[in-house]
């Protein structure tokens, strides 16, 4: 069996693994598998690894954290085209190169951010679904708005005719503590919970992107509708999942 033989049975093999631990955490919580979707998270991944994953998929879904990865596979991928999700810290300067692959932004956290993506949307005449980010953890190193204020900034957002927001996005705390990791997702829900309640035109809940390799079966069980993994899928990279969220050029 040659290298690239080699790597695609790896892939599917993860992938396999990936998918019944999906199951038995839907099955362990009472919810149906198929309310739960896959990203990829394909940080430093090539296209063709990415697209044999994605060919094993029912709903090939895949999600880029750095702008410059976008920019550099989007023209690869081929037809027909994967759902596309900018997962990383979005600068205002990069926003129209995002906007000509993603389909969905899951880390809009300012108001100042939604300011220039609508502005952006309107000069090219497209619109865009995003998701909200909170920083559920109350960590510096993360990006997101504070659960005291998502609703308030969902609010805000909710006034922009070009962009919809379909839910929230938070990154679980980096810890073996399950129920630190567990009080994250219950966080958020908690804030789902609140908006939905106050019925804001225009803005939709229905998705949680919550969890990745190490926590997705708390994340399901808390409510999460969208699992990004990458690691337990491609393998181990140079640096750990930490490194590519912790950002240090926070922006207004």
């Amino acid at each position: 069996m040659n290298e690239a033989d080699q790597a695609h049975k790896d892939i599917a093999h993860n992938l396999g693994i990936i998918d019944k631990r999906i199951q038995q955490a839907c099955i362990k919580a009472g919810r149906k598998r198929e309310d739960v979707r896959l990203l990829l998270a394909s940080k430093t991944v090539d296209v063709p690894r990415i697209e044999q994953a994605l060919s094993l998929m029912d709903k090939p879904l895949m999600g880029e954290n750095r702008v410059q990865e976008l920019e550099q596979k989007g023209p690869e991928l081929k037809e027909p085209r994967p759902e596309v999700h900018f997962i990383g810290h979005l600068q205002s300067n990069k926003i129209k190169h995002v906007l000509r692959w993603a389909d969905c932004i899951q880390s809009v956290d300012r108001l100042s951010l939604a300011k220039k993506l609508q502005n952006r949307l309107e000069f090219e005449d497209k619109h865009i679904d995003v998701l909200v980010q909170v920083n559920t953890s109350y960590e510096d190193s993360k990006f997101g708005v504070k659960p005291e204020n998502a609703i308030a900034l969902v609010k805000k957002i909710s006034a922009f005719d070009r962009i919809h927001i379909k839910g929230l996005m938070t990154i679980g705390l980096f810890s073996d503590d399950k129920d630190k990791v567990r009080a994250c997702f219950k966080r958020l829900v908690t804030i789902q919970q609140d908006i939905v309640s106050q019925q804001i035109p225009h803005v939709e809940m229905n998705e949680l992107s919550m969890g990745m390799s190490g926590d997705l079966e708390i994340a399901i069980e808390e409510g999460a509708t969208i699992i990004r993994v990458g690691t337990a899928i491609f393998g181990e990279r140079q640096y750990p999942d930490s490194y590519y969220w912790n950002e240090s050029a926070k922006e207004n």
